[in-house]
């Protein structure tokens, strides 16, 4: 089993923690500002990690309390945290989404580490992600953050995909997706 100590990375903490909960039959899937972690190799630095899951309680503590883990139940319901790390894990209810467009947990990634293997939604879904973020909380960060995804793993998105995404979803028009498609030099879909 695999030992966290105050010197595990964030990418590596995700790791050991969706190892764990896949040995326990549990999906979840890494997303938020911890997908942007692991995607910019820390450029941008979450406080927590992310887990959607259709998981109950009972059984992420299950799975958790053996590497030290405790319920803490804030924020959150649904947080734990280690004593030997700064981040603590939080877990949301399925389904995965991003506005109105739900995604199914094996359209996400598998992305092998040292620590194991990591479920995290793919650099198109975390670019995703953060943009409906930023369109709904009308703020900069979650921009920056998908900007930040785009840069460091533009080879890795499906930009076809994030221009249908962009129209089905309504928010073409809206200031942070004008400002997104201006700064990644793209033409906007119409």
């Amino acid at each position: 089993m695999a030992v966290i100590t105050s010197t595990t990375e964030l990418t590596e903490l995700a790791a050991i923690v969706s190892e764990a909960l896949e040995a326990a039959g549990i999906v979840a899937t890494l997303s938020g500002g911890s997908a942007v972690s692991a995607y910019t190799d820390n450029r941008y630095q979450s406080e927590d990690l992310d887990f959607v899951t259709t998981a109950l309680l009972d059984e992420l503590k299950s799975a958790l309390e053996p590497l030290g883990f405790k319920h803490k139940g804030s924020p959150r319901l649904s947080a734990f945290e280690h004593p030997a790390t700064k981040w603590y894990v939080e877990f949301s209810p399925a389904p995965l989404s991003f506005g109105g467009t739900y995604i199914d947990a094996s359209k996400c990634v598998v992305r092998s580490t040292p620590s194991g293997n990591l479920r995290i939604i793919s650099p198109t879904h975390s670019t995703m992600d953060r943009l409906i973020a930023a369109v709904s909380w009308q703020e900069a960060q979650s921009l920056e953050q998908a900007l930040l995804v785009s840069k460091y793993q533009s080879d890795n998105i499906d930009w076809d995909e994030i221009d249908a995404w962009v129209v089905a979803e309504g928010i073409v028009n809206e200031r942070e997706i004008v400002e997104f498609y201006n700064r990644v030099e793209r033409t906007r879909p119409s």
